[in-house]
């Protein structure tokens, strides 16, 4: 099997169940930059982390798989499409409750760079605001490829990588 088709060497594609795509069409970035921040989730995972960190961000990746694979699909967001509910935003909010507690006060804007770990999850935490903007543009164009919770769970994502980010720059916290 070849990894090339060259169909897509005139700029379009397609994905299952729709005719032609141009690359930059809405729904291909909102897919792509989902990926992208699943690409940067296994990066941060690649660094030196509490297990327990790792085990997150393993369960985000496989949940964004789910929610590139929902957005891709041509099916109205209450069907299959919506396979990303809100137990996948309680699940990031039950994390976030147990992580932020023990931060320190925010005294002033964080400036990534204490570690590669650090700046690894406030990276992923960027992409992850961009992958929410690219799928709110996609609401605007084609609600019907997004699901209710689509939004929500990026935007909880980011602020779980935020906490994350944070508790690894304290080095007397234990996040075993």
């Amino acid at each position: 099997m070849n990894i090339y088709t060259r169909q897509g060497d005139g700029g379009q594609t397609r994905l299952p169940g729709s005719g032609p795509l141009w690359k930059d069409a809405p729904v291909l970035e909102a897919c792509g930059t989902v990926d992208e921040l699943s690409a940067a989730l296994g990066l941060a995972r690649c660094e030196p982390l509490p297990a327990a960190f790792r085990q997150l961000l393993e369960h985000a990746q496989k949940t964004l798989v789910q929610l590139a694979g929902a957005l891709a699909a041509a099916e109205p967001a209450g069907g299959p499409s919506g396979a990303v509910g809100p137990e996948h935003v309680e699940a990031v909010e039950t994390a976030i409750d147990r992580y932020a507690p023990g931060l320190e006060p925010l005294r002033a804007f964080v400036l990534p760079g204490a570690s590669r770990a650090e700046a690894a999850l406030h990276f992923a935490r960027t992409v992850c605001r961009r992958a929410e903007r690219r799928v709110v543009a996609l609401t605007q164009r084609e609600p019907q490829r997004v699901g209710a919770h689509h939004v929500a769970y990026l935007n909880r994502l980011s602020d779980l990588l935020f906490v994350l980010a944070r508790a690894i720059r304290q080095p007397c916290a234990d996040y075993s």
